[in-house]
């Protein structure tokens, strides 16, 4: 028996170690089997079983955006958290309206009585770029509805008012009448496939600005990463103002350099809820334990700050315009949300391990806000995180590095396409 002990350990690279001292193995995948537990509990759980969190990329059809129940319901354990894009698209075209409104007799560059704007568009199969690029056409009246719908496709250029995706608006400001013109618009896409890709939003405004930029009166973006890029490839030095979204550290300083505005989606408050829903779930806690009712450490989060939509087994922060009125107090990103800033008790909460991907590693929010908010929470929640950077392009760059799932305890993950959520799924059944 002492040999065959003996054998096993070395064929599995232990060494001298005792089976004692590493638990129960069901082979010498040192915990590849689904039901491994691998915090040191005496339950036996099964991948299927384990917490899991979808994040920032809702489980969705990108041509329809109808959500992927499958997936949302993948256990009674499963989530998401993002943040509310309805709400969001609409307050950043009122942003843009009302600076319109304020500015009006600075911001027809050219003064041929039409304020002209170009789009950066981040994805256009990705249910957060659709509704922001459908806010902005709504609230600037430039949108054309199609089956109920405002059209989101990006338009190419419309210099003369011709497109049939979008139309010309206008605005009543101080007794004349403007006219309002999607002047451009397309998804920033690099040859790789990446989206969201801000330096070919860069080269985008490069392009732009040669062939038509006296008509351009300001620039809007998906996001932040695309909307700097174009700050500071042009409209920077020409003094157009330029709107973006989530509230990037570099962004919102740039607010102080002519950076029209952007919002925050509440990025604190998002990160939070990521890591808060997987430890309550570990716990076997009431799922709103730290978010609308307090715990034993006194977290929680204030009313207005998020909202649950129970059909859609998701959690949706609230979204705030960031502008010149208000941006010093958004200087700090990676400022955790004070009312759950307190760490819990050990005891009660043991640590555990989760497995999380950001989709792509080079992504400006993710990578400069969230995951460093994440990595504050990890600490205060007693979870051991393991940060997985995908390349923005393919799923396989992030599945190939969940070989080994039993040795984790829950899962927070962040898709490259909101359609492929069975390619994680698969990997846990």
């Amino acid at each position: 028996m002492e040999m065959s002990r003996r054998r096993f350990l070395e064929v599995c690279g232990l060494g001298a170690m005792s089976l004692a001292s590493v638990g129960v193995l069901a082979g010498c995948g040192g915990g590849t089997d689904s039901s491994t537990t691998p915090s040191g509990g005496t339950d036996a759980v099964a991948n299927k079983d384990k917490p899991l969190v979808w994040f920032n990329r809702q489980p969705s059809n990108s041509s329809t955006g109808e959500l992927d129940s499958a997936a949302l319901n993948f256990n009674d354990k499963t989530y998401y958290v993002g943040f509310d894009a309805n709400q969001g698209a609409e307050a950043q075209g009122k942003m843009v309206k009302e600076y319109i409104e304020k500015n009006i007799a600075t911001l027809d560059r050219n003064g041929d009585g039409i304020i002209g704007y170009v789009l950066a568009i981040g994805d256009v199969g990705h249910n957060d770029s659709i509704a922001r690029t459908r806010g902005v056409r709504s609230t600037l009246g430039t949108g054309v509805e199609k089956d109920g719908k405002v059209i989101s496709d990006p338009i190419g250029t419309n210099t003369d008012g011709s497109s049939s995706l979008v139309k010309d608006a206008t605005m009543e400001i101080g007794g004349k009448t403007y006219t309002v013109r999607e002047l451009a618009s397309q998804e920033m896409k690099n040859s790789s496939g990446s989206t969201w890709d801000a330096p070919t939003a860069g080269n985008a405004i490069g392009t732009w600005a040669s062939s038509f930029g006296e008509q351009i009166d300001l620039i809007v973006s998906n996001n932040d990463g695309m909307g700097m890029s174009m700050f500071n490839a042009w409209s920077k030095d020409n003094k157009v103002p330029t709107f973006g979204y989530d509230a990037n550290k570099d962004a919102v300083a740039a607010i102080a350099e002519g950076y029209g505005g952007t919002i925050s989606q509440h990025a604190d408050i998002q990160a939070y809820l990521t890591l808060r829903l997987l430890r309550n779930s570990l716990d076997g806690l009431d799922i709103n334990t730290g978010i609308s009712t307090a715990d034993d450490a006194g977290n929680v989060l204030a009313e207005d700050t998020y909202k649950y939509v129970e059909a859609d087994r998701s959690y949706y922060a609230m979204n705030v315009p960031v502008t010149t009125d208000n941006y010093k107090d958004f200087m700090d990103s990676t400022k955790i949300y004070d009312g759950v800033s307190k760490q819990l008790d050990s005891s009660k909460s043991p640590s555990k391990k989760v497995w999380l991907d950001i989709y792509n590693a080079s992504d400006n929010f993710l990578s400069s806000t969230y995951q460093p908010l994440l990595q504050q929470y990890d600490k205060l929640l007693n979870l051991t995180v393991d940060y997985i950077g995908g390349d923005g392009q393919t799923e396989s760059n992030i599945t190939n590095r969940l070989g080994n799932p039993g040795e984790y305890d829950a899962f927070a993950i962040n898709m490259v396409k909101t359609d492929n959520a069975s390619s994680y799924t698969s990997l846990l059944s």
